[in-house]
């Protein structure tokens, strides 16, 4: 029996390597989706009351409304409609930004749903800045209550949610012909840390040259991965960024922005859902 056991894990390491030699590699059109992140607005952050308790009667199965509408009505939507006002409007309390803010340096922002473009031109050159606000908010994590040199329980505050998008940065000379695309992000061990030396705030991971046809970006393009990068080089892409108006400055404004774009599209969510729970 041991010998049998024994084969099982080496049978099952095979069958794994097989289907990750199969699957293809991502295209490079993703780019510009957002990264995949673990939910970073828990129920916890939602404005539900301590003590409150679920009724058990929610969940039943109802049939239509006795109303003769033919609409389904039950004491569970009635209690969802009653939870999404109250929260909308705690949502709209804490809202810092009614428009959204302004980037400094003549930036010109173009906002489409969830995706957002910032162009800006200098000396001949066009450089365009896209960044999508889903899964762009980092996992918080509930550090519960802590106890003073007293024992005394300190209820700690809930943290506040930052969007950091990840987002990917063109370059084009004036003949137009081939864009250089930056692929860029903010390491989540680095936001909204203060040194006493200044470091970046976001990081290169990727560079290469495509067409200035979106339509047209594919595969068989080099892509330089930073990862295994000379210092010097990476420095010196660093400091191409910088002179076209891509630094730190430019990355804490993105920051601001795409929080209060993330923010509002969030409300707007929650008033649709309203909406779609209440209609008939």
């Amino acid at each position: 029996m041991l010998p049998l056991l024994r084969c099982v894990p080496r049978a099952l390491g095979s069958a794994v390597a097989g289907l990750r030699a199969a699957a293809p590699a991502p295209p490079l059109r993703q780019l510009l989706q957002p990264a995949s992140r673990p939910c970073a607005r828990p129920f916890g952050l939602l404005s539900v009351r301590a003590g409150s308790e679920r009724r058990p009667g929610l969940l039943r199965s109802r049939g239509p409304c006795a109303c003769g509408c033919g609409g389904l009505h039950t004491e569970g939507d009635k209690a969802f409609v009653e939870f999404l006002n109250d929260e909308i409007k705690e949502e709209k309390k804490i809202q810092k930004h009614k428009s959204l803010p302004k980037m400094s340096g003549g930036w010109e922002l173009e906002v489409n749903g969830t995706e957002a473009k910032l162009v800006r031109k200098v000396a001949g050159e066009k450089i365009t800045v896209s960044f999508n606000i889903n899964n762009s908010i980092p996992p918080t994590f509930d550090g519960g209550e802590e106890e003073t040199s007293e024992g005394q329980k300190v209820e700690e505050k809930e943290p506040e949610l930052t969007s950091t998008p990840n987002f990917v940065v063109e370059v084009t000379k004036s003949d137009g012909k081939k864009a250089l695309v930056l692929d860029c992000h903010y390491p989540e061990d680095e936001v909204g840390q203060e040194e006493e030396e200044e470091s970046d705030i976001f990081s290169i991971r990727e560079v290469s040259f495509q067409s200035t046809d979106k339509s047209d970006w594919t595969d068989t393009e080099y892509t330089l991965n930073t990862d295994s990068l000379d210092w010097a080089l990476y420095d010196h892409l660093m400091d191409f960024l910088a002179d076209r108006g891509v630094d730190n400055t430019f990355a804490d404004e993105l920051v601001e922005l795409s929080t209060a774009l993330e923010h509002r599209e969030y409300i707007t969510f929650l008033e649709d859902l309203r909406s779609f729970v209440k209609s008939q």
